[in-house]
């Protein structure tokens, strides 16, 4: 770049050059300038035109250099003449260091021969860089070297000259050293090494620095160094331990010769001044030279003789480490060996108070035993940890150091356990621990706490009427899980626990019906019971334990008295307006009558059929089997007379069933509208009477339907009780008391027949739930006003039941239609 910038030059300097070779002909002598480094072909002169040459002369003149001996950088051009650089021309190959650099050439012309001399001087231009003797230099500086001490260095050279020669310095920066310039010459200066802050040789013990060497051109070049630097070391640093103060264990178990511990110490010197020795000394107490030993060379610690806990428990001394310089530095720490007592005696637990039996009642916190813990060793081994087991429900509280507390963490019960066997252990701290336990046995004893229980809270009871005064109804039993009197129960009816209201008015209380044994808790009949006075006694019993104070508890029984078939149907007076009046009548096929009965018995034992016994045979009448409505069954003929009599039987459905037996009178009167249409027509009317009469009958129709109603309830029953006969492998038990809730299912109003007014009870059998009985009301007494009936589906196997060995079937959906089913509160009357 630099030769090229000096080309570009070339005119200007040859412009300048043309004043100086026109001085110099006038002087004799032809002078040329050029700079280094020029391109070849670059023209130095017009030479022939200097010379005074015409145009075509330095050719026909054969104008030349003369030859020096030497490869020539400048020729001459034969057709301009003129001077023009052939080769590089390099000024410090050729001149050195000299200046200025001149070349003196002669120029050679024939015809006529003529020598000139001229003068070619070769210019500098800033081409080399500044040059050090070496590119590395190695220094060593003691560390112990003041600051201003000066360590002389080589400068460097350049082959330029002039300002393109004159040299500046400069290092890397440093805070421990700097450059100070000293002339050496006129031109340059040489640089010092001066040392600013003492060095440390375990800080850094080698310095990299560069030191650059830059020239006056125009660009500067410059040249590098590196200078390493190591720093000498000097016995400055004394011997330091890994620790101030060594604390080591040993048991006194420990054998001769067993390595106690290891002391190190490090010195940052190098070579002599770090070469370490160990030794011990000030030994706390005296008699320890004579156990322990350290080695000088690795500073080893040894045992050289038995340890005694019971002698010496702690062993206190010093180490010193002294290096080898010149002079010698030394660095101390101090050891402490504790011996360890070995675990040779297992803890003692001993009982110094206790309080039993405990009663289940105490208090959280309550402090069963006093225990004394001891070990006779020592540290460790001496300290001594105790647990109880099982952790619940006793806990263990310390009180002082080696004195414990057992106490009460939860709370007692006598009844889940009556009994504890606790055990206290002991372990020591040693290794391996050694254990001791102690077993301690602790007794609950028992409070009131408990009161009776039964095991349900309401009994239901079945009883069938008429029974014998004196029979045991059923047995109530309850449980006290205390002890003793505690756990000892007295049964007795609660004066204020229950009575009934009796059918012919008042209230009776129930202790005048049962008594409860105190002891067994059989309870008994008083007197026997009938069922149209009394369906339901309800009355608690109360158990009672024989505690202080004594607690007791209560259960209600519900007492059912089941019906027999102890009463007849009874037959009602008929009612005015019907054809019983004297009313007249069709004889085609209508109601006649209507037969009205009521049984003071309930369930089948009311259930009433009506059956016609005389005249048997084919008469003109029939009797529905469950309405009672006495109608013709043919149209009436001449044969038949004008007076019939019927005698109609009335059967409950009870076991043995019981009857009744009405006498019904029909007359046949012929009236006169009659007469006027049987002239027309062949048909006659009559008029009916009867000694028992009854209501208005319903019509043709409703007769037709209820048949077909019966049969189809008639043959969903009979499935039914083949399916939970199947569903039985035995027959059911002779009801008994069982518990559960008492469900009473009703039965709507269908059709115009009289059966039980009674109220249906729940029932329950002894080996299931509740069962449910199903009652009507008659058609003579109304239904309670506002009431609405609630669907549900009958429960078949609510319908088979046995009572005594004896189908316990509901009438009620046998009698009516499909009738809606609804709950009953057991005492209170259905709602419809």
């Amino acid at each position: 770049g630099i030769k090229s910038r000096m080309g570009l030059c070339g005119g200007a300097l040859l412009r300048v050059l043309v004043l100086q070779m026109a001085w110099a002909l006038v002087g004799g002598q032809v002078r040329y300038s050029v700079p280094e480094e020029a391109k070849a072909g670059t023209v130095v002169g017009r030479l022939a035109q200097d010379l005074g040459l015409e145009a075509g002369e330095p050719e026909a003149r054969r104008l030349r250099l003369v030859s020096q001996g030497r490869r020539a950088s400048v020729e001459v051009s034969g057709a301009s003449g003129a001077l023009v650089v052939s080769s590089r021309l390099d000024r410090e190959e050729l001149c050195g260091k000299s200046a200025p650099c001149s070349l003196r050439l002669e120029v050679l012309v024939e015809r006529p021969l003529r020598v000139f001399h001229v003068e070619l001087e070769v210019t500098d231009i800033n081409d080399n860089a500044p040059v050090f003797p070496a590119a590395r230099k190695n220094l060593s500086i003691a560390e112990s070297s003041l600051p201003g001490s000066r360590f002389p260095l080589e400068g460097a050279s350049d082959a330029d000259v002039g300002a393109n020669a004159q040299l500046s310095y400069s290092l890397s920066p440093t805070e421990h050293l700097s450059l100070d310039l000293h002339k050496s010459n006129e031109q340059n200066s040489i640089p010092d090494l001066v040392l600013t802050k003492p060095l440390d040789r375990e800080t850094m013990p080698i310095h990299h620095l560069v030191l650059t060497a830059t020239d006056g051109g125009r660009p500067p070049l410059t040249g590098t160094m590196e200078l390493v630097i190591s720093v000498l070391d000097a016995n400055d640093n004394a011997p330091q331990f890994d620790q101030t103060v060594y604390k080591v264990q040993l048991q006194e178990s420990a054998a001769e010769g067993t390595l106690v511990a290891r002391v190190n110490a490090t010195d940052p010197d190098e070579g002599i001044n770090s070469e370490i020795t160990y030794t011990v000394a000030n030994f706390l107490p005296l008699s320890g030279k004579d156990v322990i030993t350290v080695n000088t060379r690795t500073g080893d610690i040894l045992l050289t003789s038995g340890l005694d806990f019971e002698e010496v428990n702690v062993f206190d001394f010093r180490i010193e480490a002294r290096d080898k310089g010149t002079p010698p530095l030394s660095g101390h720490c101090r050891v402490v060996v504790e011996v360890l007592d070995v675990n040779d005696n297992a803890p003692e637990v001993l009982v110094t108070s206790l309080s039993v039996p405990i009663p289940e009642d105490a208090a959280v916190g309550t402090v069963v035993a006093l225990l004394s813990v001891s070990d006779r060793d020592s540290g460790e081994n001496g300290r001594v940890r105790c647990t109880v087991w099982p952790p619940a429900p006793f806990g263990l509280v310390s009180t002082f150091s080696g004195s414990y507390s057992l106490v009460l963490r939860e709370a007692l019960d006598r009844e889940r356990v009556s009994e504890y066997e606790v055990e206290v252990r002991a372990e020591d701290g040693g290794a391996p621990p050694l254990r001791a336990s102690r077993a301690l046995r602790v007794p609950v004893s028992d409070v009131n706490d408990n009161a009776p229980a039964f095991s349900q809270a309401v009994y239901t009871v079945l009883v069938r009427e008429n029974n014998a005064a004196g029979a045991e109804l059923t047995r109530l039993w309850a449980r006290d899980p205390d002890e003793g009197g505690n756990g000892r129960v007295s049964y007795s009816v609660a004066e204020s626990g229950g009575g009934s209201s009796v059918s012919g008015g008042g209230w009776r209380p129930a202790s005048s019906y049962v008594s409860v044994d105190a002891e067994s808790g059989r309870v008994w009949a008083l007197q026997p019971l009938d069922y149209e006075e009394l369906q339901v006694l309800q009355f608690e019993v109360r158990a009672v334990d024989a505690g202080e104070p004594a607690l007791c508890g209560n259960a209600t029984v519900q007492l059912f008295v089941l019906d027999e078939n102890d009463n007849a149907p009874v037959l009602l007076p008929p009612a005015g307006g019907g054809p019983g009046a004297g009313a007249a009548s069709s004889a085609a096929s209508g109601v006649v009558a209507k037969i009205r009965a009521v049984d003071a018995d309930s369930g089948y034992n009311a259930w009433l059929r009506y059956e016609l016994w005389e005249p048997r045979g084919k008469g003109p009448f029939r009797v529905g089997l469950y309405s009672g409505e006495v109608s013709t069954a043919r149209a009436l003929e001449e044969a038949d007379g004008p007076r019939q009599r019927l005698v109609i039987v009335v059967r409950d459905h009870g076991e043995p069933a019981r009857s009744a037996t009405a006498t019904l009178s029909v007359s046949l009167v012929e009236s006169a509208e009659a007469s006027l249409a049987a002239a027309g027509s062949g048909s006659w009317k009559v008029a009916l009477s009867a000694t028992e009469g009854g209501s208005s009958a319903s019509g043709t129709t409703t007769n037709v339907w209820l048949v077909v109603a019966i049969c189809v309830v008639s043959s969903l029953f009979l499935l039914a009780v083949v399916l939970y006969g199947a569903s039985r492998w035995s027959p059911r038990s002779a009801v008994l008391s069982c518990p559960g809730p008492t469900t009473l299912v009703c039965a709507s109003e269908v059709g115009s027949w009289s059966y039980s007014q009674r109220q249906s009870r729940s029932v329950c059998v002894a080996d299931g739930g509740g069962k449910s009985d199903l009652m009507v009301f008659s058609p003579n007494f109304p239904l309670p006003a506002g009431s609405a009936a609630k669907e549900m589906q009958p429960d078949v196997p609510a319908l088979l039941q046995t009572v005594s060995g004896a189908p316990f079937l509901p009438f009620s959906p046998l009698a009516h239609s499909l009738a809606p089913l609804v709950p009953c509160h057991p005492f209170r009357p259905c709602a419809f």
